[in-house]
C-alpha cells in the first residue's frame, strides 16, 4: 500500500513528502494508521547528523493511531485497537527481557532480516525502519511488541506523547532514579521529556522541584507541572543557585538536554549521596567530565534509556493518570500541525520556545 511520509535523504536537509510502499503485514507485524506524531528532539539528531542514520528514511517515534490489520500470529491486538507505539521495541527472548528490563533490548529479532523485502521502500528500493517506527508517515508497519493497546475514550493527540516524552521523563522519576517522597528533585531542561520528569516528581511526591531553563518565559508552565521554583539559567549559575537553595544540593537531578556543560552541571548540583540521571541524547563521540573528589561522597551518575520503560505495563498506567488529571498533558501541546509543515515545526523547536507540537494525520 502506499503511505505519505517525511523522507529524509540526506543530513541537514529539509524532509520531503512523498508517497512510500508498505508490505503487508508478516505474521508477528501490525499495520497502524497513524493519529498524532510528536515532533521530538531526539529525531533532531539524526537530522543534524549527531547521530548516524541510514539514508532515505522515513523518522518519526512518538505517535499514537488506530489498528488497521494485523500479521496472522498477533494476537496482542485486532482491527480498531487504539494504540501508543514505543521505540524500546522488545523481543521477549533476550537476557534484557528476561530480566525485566526490556528498555535495553537491541535484539534484531524485531526486524526483518536483510537482504529480503522491507517493511517500507522508496521507489522499488528498500528503506530502513527508523528508531524503528518511522511515524512521520501517515501508516506504520511495525513489529507487535512495538504498541501497547490504550482504551478508547484517551484522546490520541495526547497519548501520542506518552509513547516518548512522558514515557521517558516520568519514566526516569520512577523507574531509572527511584525518586523518594519529599525528596529534593532539579530538572535540567524544559522540553517534553523535561516537563514529563517535573510532572513525575510531583506525582512521586517530591518536596521541592527546581525546574532549570535559559528560555525564562518557561517558569509558568513549569508552576503549571508541578515545580515549585525556577531557575533562569542564562541569568544565573544554576548549580549556585540550586546548592543554595537546597543547603548542599538535590537528592536528584535530571538532565534533559544533551550537552556537556548541563552534564557537569547535573552532577555538580547534587549533594553527598545524591544521583543524577542523565536523559539528553549526547552526540555520539561526546564526553564530560566529572570531580573524583565528589565521586567519594558517593554522589551517583546514571545514564537513563526511554525511561527504564516496561511500556506494556506503564503506558496504560500513564493513560490512567491522564484520565484522573495527574499528568498535564494538555499543557505540554504547543501546537497541532500538518504533515507538510514538518521543516517549519522542527525549526520552531530549535529556538527552545516550545514543549511539544504534535502533527496531525
Amino acid at each position: 500500500m502506499k503511505a505519505t511520509a517525511a523522507v529524509m535523504h540526506q543530513v541537514n536537509a529539509p524532509l520531503s513528502i512523498e508517497q512510500v510502499d508498505l508490505d503487508a503485514p508478516a505474521r508477528n507485524e501490525v499495520l497502524i494508521r497513524t493519529a498524532f506524531a510528536g515532533v521530538c528532539h531526539s529525531d533532531l539528531h539524526f537530522m543534524e547528523g549527531l547521530y548516524p542514520c541510514a539514508c532515505p528514511c522515513v523518522l518519526g517515534h512518538e505517535s499514537s493511531g488506530v489498528v488497521v490489520a494485523v500479521g496472522s500470529d498477533v494476537t496482542y491486538v485486532k482491527p480498531g485497537d487504539h494504540v501508543i507505539t514505543c521505540v524500546s521495541v522488545f523481543c521477549g527472548e533476550c537476557e534484557y527481557c528476561l530480566s525485566g528490563r526490556m528498555s535495553l533490548c537491541v535484539s534484531p529479532a524485531t526486524q526483518r532480516p536483510p537482504g529480503g523485502p522491507q517493511r517500507m521502500s522508496l521507489d522499488g528500493k528498500p528503506m530502513p525502519a527508523a528508531l524503528p517506527l518511522s511515524s512521520f508517515a501517515d501508516h506504520m508497519l511495525v513489529h507487535e511488541h512495538a504498541v501497547v493497546k490504550i482504551r478508547p475514550d484517551m484522546p490520541l493527540d495526547r497519548a501520542a506523547l506518552i509513547g516518548c516524552a512522558v514515557t521517558t521523563g516520568v519514566g526516569a522519576v520512577f523507574r531509572t532514579a527511584r525518586v523518594e517522597p519529599g525528596s529534593t528533585v532539579a530538572v535540567i531542561g524544559l522540553g517534553g521529556i523535561g516537563l514529563s520528569a517535573v510532572n513525575g516528581a510531583a506525582i512521586a511526591g517530591a518536596g521541592r522541584i527546581i525546574a532549570i531553563d535559559r528560555v525564562a518565559s518557561k517558569a509558568n508552565l513549569a508552576r503549571e507541572f508541578g515545580a515549585t521554583d525556577f531557575v533562569d539559567a542564562s541569568g544565573v549559575d544554576p548549580v549556585k543557585a540550586v546548592r543554595e537553595m537546597t543547603g548542599g544540593g538535590a537528592d536528584y537531578s535530571f538532565e534533559c538536554v544533551g550537552l556537556k556543560p548541563t552534564v557537569e552541571q547535573s552532577f555538580r548540583m547534587i549533594k553527598r549521596g545524591g544521583t543524577a540521571t542523565v536523559i539528553g541524547m549526547m552526540p555520539v563521540g561526546m564526553r564530560f567530565e566529572l570531580s573524583g573528589a565528589e565521586i567519594l561522597g558517593e554522589k551517583r551518575i546514571q545514564g537513563c534509556a526511554m525511561g527504564s520503560n516496561r511500556f506494556r505495563t506503564d503506558m496504560p498506567r500513564f493513560v490512567d493518570f491522564y484520565m484522573r488529571g495527574l499528568l498535564k498533558l494538555d499543557l505540554m501541546i504547543s501546537g497541532r500541525v500538518r504533515l507538510d509543515q514538518i521543516n517549519d515545526a522542527y525549526a520552531q523547536i530549535k529556538t527552545g520556545e516550545v514543549a511539544r507540537n504534535v502533527i496531525a494525520f
